[in-house]
């Protein structure tokens, strides 16, 4: 019990820092806009400078520090006006062509501030929450191998469609659109072309070991129902996240876009963050001590030396049974 107030206590302390740091910034842009027209031009675009701080100074830069100062419902201020303005912000950049890093900065700002009122107001990343419909955590039903394999391959097909084709087209669309781009030298494009090579390659591989020698698949509703260290789980415990992110990155190098790049990577922190603790609750919750003596041995994702047969002789054998 205390150990959960201390962890609520901490998580609302980051929240206030957030804020404290978001009206600290909110201040420096102000200032900057009034006396550098560049800035004002790059963010704001034709927008009436003066209009908008009447608005936004006291609903996101006092507000935001009311927040810090522990005045909490203050949050429902901040966060709800921020995403408002990054919704604009967004509409007005994509519409004109200008202010891009204005929208940018917004929606980063949307993130932030959505997720430090969580945490102040909660106490806590509410993770749970993301365990329903097809997130929610199950052994796989029984089934052959190849049927199993065919259901993960339509998984990755379709994770890869929304998450590597669709949303990192949308994102190239804007960065060309807000004027965002920057361009990258032929070397880095070759380069994302083999990390792309070898990170489908790792995920394939892993998705055929938790078919398999795990008899499940990689989405959360048809997990293994044995632990797998096998392939290229005994180098580290989530090769299918590091593919998945390494495949990402590639896109992103591939076509010229570093805010593609920094998606994946932004991805990677919600993954390690929010989605891995799930994780492996779960799998402690089910195949406890051979879990815990995997992932005391196994990195999460720099590779050790792998593990031997014997090493994980015991850990092999453990299965489910729904």
């Amino acid at each position: 019990m205390r150990g959960s107030r201390l962890a609520s206590t901490s998580a609302v302390t980051w929240g206030r820092l957030y804020f404290a740091g978001q009206a600290l910034a909110g201040v420096a842009w102000w200032i900057t806009v009034f006396t550098v027209p560049d800035v004002r031009t790059a963010t704001l675009g034709t927008l009436d400078a003066r209009l908008l701080a009447v608005a936004d100074i006291p609903l996101f830069v006092v507000a935001s520090a009311l927040v810090a100062l522990g005045v909490r419902r203050a949050a429902w201020v901040a966060a709800p006006w921020t995403l408002l303005v990054a919704v604009g912000m967004g509409l007005y950049a994509t519409v004109t062509a200008t202010a891009g890093w204005g929208a940018l900065l917004m929606v980063a700002a949307a993130a932030g501030s959505t997720g430090a009122a969580i945490l102040v107001l909660l106490g806590r990343v509410p993770s749970n929450w993301l365990l329903i419909g097809p997130f929610r955590f199950r052994p796989a039903a029984p089934m052959n191998t190849r049927a199993l394999v065919s259901k993960a391959t339509l998984q990755t097909v379709v994770f890869s469609a929304i998450f590597l084709l669709a949303l990192p087209a949308v994102i190239v669309v804007l960065e060309l659109r807000w004027g965002l781009h920057v361009p990258f030298p032929p070397a880095l494009r070759i380069g994302g072309v083999a990390l792309f090579a070898a990170a489908l390659a790792l995920s394939t591989w892993s998705s055929a070991a938790m078919s398999v020698q795990g008899a499940g698949t990689p989405l959360p509703s048809s997990m293994p129902r044995r632990l797998v260290i096998s392939g290229p789980y005994r180098f580290v415990r989530n090769p299918m996240a590091i593919g998945g992110i390494a495949q990402g990155v590639a896109i992103g190098l591939m076509a010229g876009s570093w805010l593609v790049v920094v998606y994946a990577l932004c991805g990677s922190l919600v993954w390690n963050t929010v989605v891995r603790p799930l994780e492996e609750a779960d799998l402690e919750e089910r195949f406890g001590s051979a879990f815990r003596a995997y992932r005391d041995r196994v990195s999460c994702w720099l590779p050790r030396r792998p593990l031997r047969a014997s090493e994980g002789a015991h850990e092999e054998s453990v299965s489910f049974d729904a």
